[in-house]
């Protein structure tokens, strides 16, 4: 309980607007795309004032969808969302802490007028304990999450309920802070390395472990650049691990496999998307180019065909034949004496 006790104490007191941050791990709005900005454009000074996030975590293709953001503070992620799904939509937000839920209710007659209608809600709670919360399984189109996960102990059980609370095809979009290493205890306990969104980062392989254990077969990094810490206390503290903001979107499709296998696909995007005309990009391996076909594996013919974007895409192909493992992934078969440099073809 000490640890929630602190992060309640530090995001509830200590802070009083984003400038008395100690590092950059929870700011960061680098190359937000156009419809992003407008939506940001239009809150209220004090929603900007308390927000707390890291990196994007605002998807395309959100008109009407029911959107659930866990650790949503102030509401400033929320109240955006609200005004891209529209009034068709629906945002629901989960914080633990009092003084942040009471901003976030203030201003919903603020932003319910300025959009013309509501659909907003917020409740109390501890996002480790979403299954304990008024909401109804695979009720969700999109969950999002901005610099918290990693604030929290049980990270697997927030993964795992969110899988629960998704609709299939749906989607957990989230950004987040990770390690190159597992930190030592001392420095995960500390109040303010851990308030800075430091203390409770994952190393990004324990994290690929507890994303498939709870469903998510094939996590999807969409960007990620490295932190810089710029008070010399906690840097001679942490060192020398290094910090990374990462956003993930992670599917809920059960048909999903834990490798990228090549069964002959194709895609192509229809350029329909209006925040995307030109390409959309799915993730940091994939931006698919508006009118031209793209060999894609298995589990990316899915995420498009089973998801919200497939109304944008042309497809070509099945599963009745598997080629094996899709070039370039990094796990051809390591015993058969083939020349693997002799891969050209992209990682799918």
């Amino acid at each position: 309980m000490s640890i929630k006790n602190d992060v309640k104490t530090y995001y509830g007191e200590t802070l009083k607007t984003n400038a008395d941050l100690k590092t950059d791990a929870c700011c960061t709005d680098e190359a937000l795309a156009p419809y992003v900005k407008k939506a940001l454009s239009v809150l209220s000074d004090e929603v900007h004032q308390k927000y707390y996030g890291c990196g994007l975590v605002i998807p395309q293709q959100l008109e009407g969808a029911n959107v659930l953001d866990l650790g949503s503070g102030a509401g400033r992620d929320v109240f955006a969302l609200s005004y891209l799904v529209g009034k068709t939509g629906k945002v629901v937000g989960v914080d633990m802490t009092p003084a942040q839920i009471e901003v976030a209710r203030k201003n919903i007659p603020y932003h319910s007028e300025k959009f013309g209608f509501n659909n907003v809600s917020f409740l109390e709670g501890d996002i480790e304990g979403l299954d304990k919360l008024d909401l109804a399984s695979n009720s969700f189109d999109v969950i999002v999450s901005n610099c918290v996960i990693n604030l929290v102990e049980d990270k697997k059980k927030v993964l795992t309920d969110a899988y629960n609370l998704l609709k299939e095809g749906g989607e957990l979009y989230f950004s987040d802070v990770y390690t190159d290493r597992r930190l030592a205890s001392e420095l995960q306990v500390d109040p303010i390395i851990r308030g800075e969104c430091l203390g409770g980062a994952l190393y990004w392989n324990d994290f690929n472990r507890f994303a498939k254990a709870s469903g998510f077969s094939d996590p999807r990094i969409v960007s990620s650049r490295e932190l810089i810490i710029g008070d010399d206390e906690i840097k001679s503290k942490i060192a020398p691990a290094r910090f990374y903001s990462v956003t993930y979107r992670l599917f809920k499709i059960p048909e999903l496999e834990d490798a990228c296998e090549d069964f002959g696909q194709a895609a192509k995007y229809k350029g329909t998307l209006p925040s995307a005309a030109k390409g959309f990009l799915l993730d940091n391996h994939h931006l698919f180019e508006s009118g031209k076909w793209e060999s894609v594996c298995g589990n990316t013919y899915l995420m498009l065909q089973k998801s919200r974007f497939a109304e944008h895409f042309e497809f070509v192909g099945d599963f009745k034949n598997h080629y094996g493992i899709f070039k370039g992934c990094g796990m051809d078969v390591p015993y058969d004496g083939a020349d693997q440099a002799a891969a050209g073809a992209a990682c799918c």
